[in-house]
């Protein structure tokens, strides 16, 4: 019998232009929970003013999104946070993919390895978006929230990425996302980035040295399909006290064998 053609996701001859597509309300709720997902917390005169709405029109919409549990208050502190209907939305995106369940296992097994925070994240929309964590026992370490953004020219696992993209697409992302200048260390021009992109193609693991955050390395490599196309990224990330060239090098070796074994678990074709 045959399967019944779905429905398309929009109705016929319905304009995309963003005036006609778009609702003003849901819009102005989409914005607050990005809002308060940026920030970690707002009280209503501060989301206010973030946004530049009335008091009134912001209690309207959190009064709405908490009937739904997707933004909470806290009544000590008069602060709105998001809420856990929220965080089950979210992760309906995780569920679209078997790389993140694929990867915990990996993920524990590379921190208890490293000593040191092991992180996944794929791109989105010409940056990197952390999916999951696995932190390390040490007071000082890198924190990156699920969800959390970073520009893939300043990031281990968005070089990583790039590493495996082709030129053209490497070069539409650029101007997507400019290269800003976080530190003195980093790569803010394509043509060094090319450069930086084709050894991390020949060692098989990309290292952000310093060049997000003064004080911090990350060591990633690429995580690809079965078409051998590449869909996420895993990493090991720390203070550069305690990742010196030495054990970066180390290191390297362990996320390559760590985003191989993810590789397989999606079917990926073994290495020569």
């Amino acid at each position: 019998m045959p399967t019944p053609a779905r429905r398309k996701g929009r109705p016929k001859g319905f304009d995309s232009k963003p005036a006609q597509s778009t609702i003003q309300s849901l819009e102005r709720a989409l914005n607050v929970l990005d809002a308060l997902a940026r920030s970690g917390g707002l009280t209503l005169s501060e989301l206010s003013e973030e946004l530049d709405q009335s008091p009134a029109t912001m209690y309207r919409v959190l009064s709405t999104l908490e009937a739904h549990e997707i933004v909470e208050t806290d009544p000590q502190t008069q602060a709105w946070h998001i809420g856990p209907a929220a965080f089950r939305l979210g992760s309906a995106f995780l569920r679209r993919t078997s790389v993140v369940e694929r990867s915990r296992p990996v993920m524990r097994a590379l921190m208890e390895a490293t000593g040191e925070t092991s992180n996944l994240g794929v791109e989105r929309n010409g940056d990197v978006m952390f999916l999951s964590q696995v932190e390390t026992h040490e007071s000082i370490r890198a924190f990156f929230p699920p969800g959390t953004l970073s520009p893939m020219h300043a990031s281990g696992i968005g070089k990583a990425l790039l590493s495996l993209y082709d030129d053209e697409r490497v070069a539409r992302l650029l101007r997507l996302r400019p290269m800003e200048r976080f530190t003195d260390k980093t790569i803010a021009e394509p043509q060094a980035l090319m450069a930086e992109l084709a050894a991390i193609r020949q060692r098989g693991y990309s290292v952000d040295d310093e060049e997000k955050t003064t004080g911090m390395r990350c060591v990633a490599a690429p995580i690809v399909n079965l078409h051998g196309e590449p869909v996420a990224g895993i990493s090991v990330s720390g203070p550069s006290i305690r990742m010196p060239p030495e054990v970066v090098a180390r290191f390297g070796a362990l996320v390559k064998e760590a985003a191989a074994e993810v590789s397989r678990g999606l079917g990926a074709p073994e290495a020569d």
